[in-house]
């Protein structure tokens, strides 16, 4: 097991290693380009700047995840109190509703409110990502014993204090892996995102489909997969360093 650890670990140490090189050196990214597109003219986009774009996706993909994990977790705890449980249906229904458009038509629909770059793409992946995270704080405080609620009550804790002390940190993991989920599939929707000028990744994959570039669509379809293989083994570290204090 511990050697298994170790060999995921230099595996993704020397894959992290590779994009890194990928992203700041562009002479490397050519070469490597050129070995499997030896036939296409222009494996580099001329104009676009990579490390631009991937800072851009970044940028995109953290703002509007950041912004829904807030309002998410506010929403969870809002609808699992004794003030706010009768709306509980209600956020639940109106978050799925909203989890079925397609953020490519809620984009269509921001544009003309919004105008093009940043604004609509961060509308769109916020409205997308949102669910999740809802879905999961409602599931995590819902899941906590409702006996040590009782205890904590008993022993003269407020229910602030039960929320902070006991229901939050027992459902943290639960919470988290919301958060997982919404920055995995947020990595990949910011895509689009370029659609509306909203720049990232999307870019180069549009200018490919564009060009008929096949390297340009590879190019901003490697560095997405790799951006949320990153995400990703960021919060998988994360939630096995947050203790399982449900067993």
């Amino acid at each position: 097991m511990q050697m298994n650890k170790k060999l995921k670990f230099m595996l993704l140490s020397l894959l992290i290693l590779f994009f890194v090189l990928f992203i700041f050196n562009q002479n490397l990214a050519e070469s490597f380009l050129r070995i499997i597109f030896s036939t296409t003219r222009n494996v580099i986009h001329p104009r676009l700047n990579i490390l631009n774009m991937f800072f851009e996706h970044i940028i995109l993909v953290s703002a509007s995840t950041l912004t829904a994990t807030l309002i998410g977790l506010l929403l969870g705890v809002f609808v699992t109190r004794d003030s706010g449980r009768n709306f509980l249906a209600l956020v639940e229904s109106i978050i799925s509703i909203m989890q079925t458009f397609p953020p490519a038509a809620v984009l269509a629909l921001s544009v003309p409110a919004l105008g093009y770059g940043f604004p609509p793409a961060f509308v769109a992946l916020f409205i997308y990502s949102i669910f999740p995270i809802v879905s999961n704080t409602i599931a995590g405080i819902n899941s906590v014993d409702k006996g040590i609620t009782e205890s904590s009550l008993a022993i003269g804790m407020s229910k602030t204090e039960i929320l902070f002390k006991v229901e939050l940190p027992l459902a943290l993991r639960v919470i988290i892996a919301g958060v997982r989920t919404t920055t995995t599939i947020n990595v990949g929707t910011a895509t689009i995102a370029a659609v509306v000028s909203g720049g990232g990744l999307g870019s180069l994959i549009i200018s490919g489909l564009i060009d008929n570039n096949t390297a340009y669509i590879f190019s901003g379809a490697l560095l997405t997969a790799f951006l949320a293989l990153v995400f990703d083994s960021c919060f998988s570290i994360l939630e096995s360093k947050i203790p399982d204090l449900n067993r």
